[in-house]
């Protein structure tokens, strides 16, 4: 296998980056940036820490990525699993890459910038949904936002409904648990009980 260990080789390779490319990217929010941004019910976050990398979805309704100002985002941390992967590297780490999707669309949107985290309870009840708020609220400081071309959205045909894949194709979350569990956890029962569960903690 031949690889690829200089920046010399591959610039050779792809040359030099094209007009559109680079002219799209701003250091703060403009407003056609916004508007993708509130119109967006869906970001992968990726973070970095001692560990490694990490990137993990987050979902809400749109705008959920509250702009406070056109350098500063804000997005609620929802009930999930405890894990707290991103969080942990954040506290370490205040790097952070935001990649927006928008059900339809073909061309994403990415942010970079410095993160850190809030529990202030004013801005947590700002957040609030049912009467419930988030434990914390990740302010995000924007270095560079730029959208990316729909290219892959394209060649994925991702939003086509005709390509869903049927869910009985694929291993049940209770089906994996119980093989990576040797069998601690009952699959028939937590995919039985996840549905209720779910609704019951969605915020």
């Amino acid at each position: 296998m031949s690889t690829i260990t200089t920046i010399e080789q591959l610039e050779a390779i792809y040359g030099k980056t094209g007009l559109t490319s680079t002219v799209k990217v701003a250091d703060r929010v403009t407003p056609h940036y916004r508007v993708m941004i509130e119109k967006s019910p869906f970001v992968a976050l990726a973070t970095s820490g001692p560990e490694g990398l990490d990137c993990s979805p987050r979902g809400d309704l749109p705008g959920f990525v509250r702009i406070h100002d056109d350098k500063t985002l804000m997005m609620p941390d929802r009930r999930g699993n405890n894990r707290i992967d991103s969080l942990r590297n954040i506290v370490r780490d205040p790097r952070i890459a935001l990649l927006f999707l928008i059900p339809g669309s073909g061309n994403t949107l990415r942010v970079n910038g410095q993160a850190q985290l809030s529990a202030d309870p004013e801005l947590l009840a700002s957040f609030k949904i049912d009467g419930k708020t988030p434990r914390s609220v990740l302010v995000m400081t924007v270095d560079e936002v730029y959208f990316q071309c729909a290219r892959a959205i394209v060649r994925s045909d991702l939003w086509n409904p005709d390509n869903r894949v049927d869910p009985k194709d694929l291993p049940t979350p209770g089906q994996i648990l119980a093989d990576m569990s040797a069998k601690q956890v009952d699959a028939e029962q937590y995919d039985r009980e996840w549905p209720e569960r779910a609704q019951q903690t969605l915020w």
